[in-house]
């Protein structure tokens, strides 16, 4: 019998200041359900130029290890997925690696590919594990970006930043991955980029969703023909995706989840050859979305897109709210990165997952963020990049924060506590 292979523990790293959406919402004379209700946000992180990709990315990773109990030595592979770096050549997961003070005979490197960046290094990660390239080692992957779009733009209150690093072993903890068992779908658009240079991602907002819906609608079907040929779910007695207990979906906003849930839902109707009704369905779908996807979505509501840490930001949110009653049973996931290439993917919650996501402290990194106004949140956005360092507060109880502190010889600077 093959041995398990999956995610063991996370770690989850936020800015520690974030805006409330209702009052952003005030502030830009637009009616606050719009932000609450239509995008499904309530919070949104708001990362000050000393959090930046690489100091998000190493503590969460620090925290994740921490959880995990796994020794350091046993490490052969750190991934980092992110599509926003700090230099044109030398990866985030170098400065990672460098920070940690990690074992030095391991494989280090970035992918990027929007925000499947992340998924594209569990994949990785499972499969070096699957081929015996591993040798008994284990891998860390994180996932780390920051979110901007711009004040008083429309995808403003689409922003956010954050990082969650996944320790990825044998015998999981967390999640036992069904290795093989998925299914992709890429194309060639531009729904969503970035120009060298900029800060600010570009985006065409209804052209993005669409991608996401087709991209969504083959990956799945490329799932679950896989998940029916290898017998994990059945090929007839109702909805192949009814057979999943829960589902995590790339959210760029919260609301995007429903939207994917209805789609994967006439993926199932349609090749059945069942018609299609559009307000029985819909209606029908809003029900399974309250049970299967709704309980992945607090985390996300409240720290808002982290671009390639969104999906396993609910998977986070999920297993820390329902991972005791989830043991033994499957959940998909679908990453999407614009662009444009996704996957769609499952797992089965571990026996431990609740004690391990216990491990990861999530309501106390949540708790011990400050909210700040919105004249506050704006003079941050305007900071160019290599503003000076503020100042850790003097009450923070976390010792393990990195903060970005300047360029020095052209050389990016960080500091630890």
């Amino acid at each position: 019998m093959q041995a398990q292979i999956g995610i063991h523990a996370l770690g989850l790293a936020i800015p520690r200041r974030y805006v409330d959406m209702e009052a952003l919402a005030r502030a830009r004379g637009v009616e606050p359900a719009k932000y609450t209700q239509g995008l499904g946000a309530r919070e949104m992180a708001v990362a000050e130029p000393g959090e930046d990709t690489v100091a998000l990315a190493a503590l969460a990773a620090r925290r994740a290890l921490a959880a995990s109990g796994i020794d350091r030595e046993r490490l052969g592979l750190l991934i980092v997925g992110t599509e926003t770096g700090v230099d044109h050549s030398k990866p985030v997961a170098s400065f990672v690696h460098g920070l940690l003070g990690l074992p030095q005979a391991m494989r280090v490197y970035d992918t990027q590919h929007a925000c499947y960046g992340g998924t594209a290094g569990v994949m990785a990660a499972v499969e070096w594990i699957a081929s015996g390239a591993a040798d008994g080692r284990v891998a860390l992957v994180i996932c780390a970006d920051i979110a901007r779009y711009g004040l008083r733009t429309p995808g403003e209150p689409t922003q956010g930043a954050g990082a969650v690093a996944l320790v990825i072993a044998n015998d999981p903890a967390l999640l036992a991955i069904d290795v093989g068992v998925s299914g992709a779908a890429s194309s060639h658009v531009h729904d969503f980029w970035r120009p060298l240079g900029r800060r600010e991602a570009q985006v065409d907002g209804h052209y993005s969703v669409q991608c996401y819906l087709d991209a969504v609608s083959t990956a799945y079907r490329g799932w679950r023909r896989r998940a029916i040929d290898r017998g994990l779910i059945a090929a007839t007695g109702g909805l192949a995706s009814e057979r999943l207990a829960r589902l995590c979906y790339h959210v760029p906003f919260c609301r995007m989840a429903r939207k994917a849930h209805v789609q994967v839902r006439r993926c199932d109707l349609e090749d059945a050859g069942a018609p299609w009704e559009a307000e029985v369905e819909d209606a029908a779908a809003l029900v399974a979305h309250g049970v299967q996807v709704e309980p992945s979505l607090g985390l996300c509501a409240r720290i808002g897109n982290i671009y390639t840490g969104s999906l396993y930001l609910g998977l986070a949110g999920l297993l820390d709210a329902q991972a005791g009653s989830l043991v033994g049973q499957r959940i998909g996931l679908f990453s999407y990165g614009s662009g444009c290439t996704s996957e769609f993917f499952s797992g089965v919650v571990a026996p431990d997952a609740a004690a391990q996501i216990a491990a990861a402290n999530i309501a106390e990194i949540l708790a011990a963020r400050e909210r700040i106004t919105i004249p506050e949140y704006e003079r941050i956005m305007v900071l160019p990049p290599t503003a000076p360092l503020v100042p850790w507060p003097s009450n923070a109880s976390d010792a393990g924060d990195f903060r970005f502190v300047g360029v020095s010889n052209h050389q990016r600077q960080y500091a630890g506590r």
